[in-house]
C-alpha cells in the first residue's frame, strides 16, 4: 500500500471532538518519547504530519489523520513519563480507555516499545488492555538502528515474552533513522483493514473477564 494523502483531521480532548465514524481506523500508542511521531511522518512520508515535541508528556489529545481519503490514522497520547501528574496521568489513562471501547470503527492498535529495553509495567498493561479489547498482536519495536542485527533478536524475544504476545503476533523492529520495517508494517496494516469475504474487516468481541 502507498499513501498518497495524508493530513490531520482532528484533535481531540473528549468524544464529542472525535470525527464521524467512517472507515477503518488503526491507531498508535506507546510510551512518552519512544518515536510515536517519527513513525508516523515516516509512514506517511510527510517530515511534519505529526508533531515531535522536545518535552516528553506534552501531548494530551488524540490526533486523527486522514488517510488517501480512506482511513484513518490515531496517535494517542503518550504514557508513562515520570514528571506528569499523577491526576493528568489517569486523565490520560481514562481517555485511551474510553476510545479503546467505544471507537467502533478501531481495527487494530499498534504498540510502540523501544526494542533497546525490557517492556515496562505501563507497557504490559496497555497491551494486556489491547488484548482484552481484541486489539492485540502488532507491536512494532522503534529505535532498531541502535542496536546489532544479534540484539534486535535477542530483544525482539524478550519483549515477546514479557508482553505475552499472542503466537501468531506480529512484532515488527523498526527504525525511523534508517527508514527499516515500515513496508512490513504497512503490510501488516492493509490485511487489517482490507475488507474480508463478508465484507467486514471485522474486530473482535471484548472478552468477558471470569
Amino acid at each position: 500500500m502507498r499513501i498518497k494523502k495524508a493530513e490531520l483531521l482532528a484533535i481531540a480532548v473528549k468524544k464529542s471532538q472525535y470525527p464521524e465514524e467512517s472507515g477503518a481506523e488503526i491507531a498508535f500508542a506507546g510510551r512518552s518519547n519512544v518515536g510515536k511521531s517519527s513513525l508516523l511522518n515516516l509512514l506517511t512520508g510527510k517530515k511534519s504530519l505529526a508533531r515531535i515535541s522536545g518535552s516528553p508528556g506534552k501531548t494530551r489529545t488524540v490526533n486523527f489523520y486522514q488517510i488517501n481519503d480512506e482511513f484513518h490514522f490515531v496517535d494517542l497520547p503518550g504514557y508513562g513519563y515520570a514528571k506528569v501528574s499523577r491526576s493528568v496521568s489517569e486523565s490520560w489513562g481514562k481517555m485511551v480507555e474510553s476510545y479503546l471501547l467505544e471507537r467502533k470503527t478501531l481495527r487494530k492498535v499498534v504498540l510502540l516499545v523501544d526494542i533497546r529495553h525490557e517492556p515496562s509495567a505501563q507497557d504490559v498493561q496497555m497491551y494486556r488492555w489491547l488484548r482484552l479489547y481484541g486489539l492485540s498482536g502488532l507491536v512494532a519495536a522503534t529505535k532498531a538502528d541502535k542496536i546489532s542485527k544479534n540484539e534486535t533478536r535477542k530483544n525482539s524475544g524478550v519483549i515477546r515474552k514479557t508482553l505475552e504476545m499472542e503466537e501468531n503476533g506480529l512484532l515488527i523492529p523498526v527504525s525511523a533513522l534508517k527508514k527499516s520495517g515500515t513496508d512490513a508494517l504497512m503490510e501488516a496494516i492493509e490485511a487489517i483493514i482490507t475488507p474480508n469475504e463478508t465484507g467486514s474487516a471485522g474486530r473482535r468481541c471484548i472478552r468477558e473477564e471470569k
